[in-house]
């Protein structure tokens, strides 16, 4: 399977002062604002290139997860990731994914096991340089 996805930045002035938007082309942004302040000093109103890629992480991690559940035979009833993405120095350094799952008659050492291997395989975690950790728990 291959296809592409398209999203778009516009900037605006210098880049302490100046402001952007961000739009995808799905349109679920849609000139979702972004400036130096809502990705360096939790600002105002907006997003950040950093809470961006925790939301596309934890997303198709969750949905890798899912599907190799499935071919073990398990079917989730809740996969809750939270991505807790680390800047440092100029660096994304760092992606903690902290996943509890509810899947029925799974034992949480199967379970870590098949996580683990869905942080691996996952395109998202396979395109970032950061170190990935992996916390589990069953609800």
């Amino acid at each position: 399977m291959k296809f592409t996805r398209k999203a778009n930045a516009n900037w605006k002035g210098s880049g302490k002062e100046g402001k952007g938007t961000l739009t995808t082309g799905s349109k679920v942004l849609e000139n979702t604002q972004y400036s130096f302040h809502t990705r360096f000093e939790n600002g105002e109103k907006g997003t950040n290139p950093e809470e961006l890629v925790g939301a596309a992480h934890s997303g198709c991690f969750a949905m890798q997860l899912s599907f190799l559940l499935g071919e073990e035979g398990f079917t989730p009833n809740s996969l809750n990731v939270d991505a807790t993405v680390t800047f440092e120095d100029g660096n994304v350094t760092n992606i903690l994914l902290d996943l509890t799952g509810n899947v029925p008659k799974i034992d949480l050492d199967k379970f870590k096991e098949i996580a683990t291997n869905a942080k691996n395989v996952c395109p998202i975690s396979k395109l970032l340089k950061a170190n990935i950790e992996l916390k589990v728990s069953l609800a």
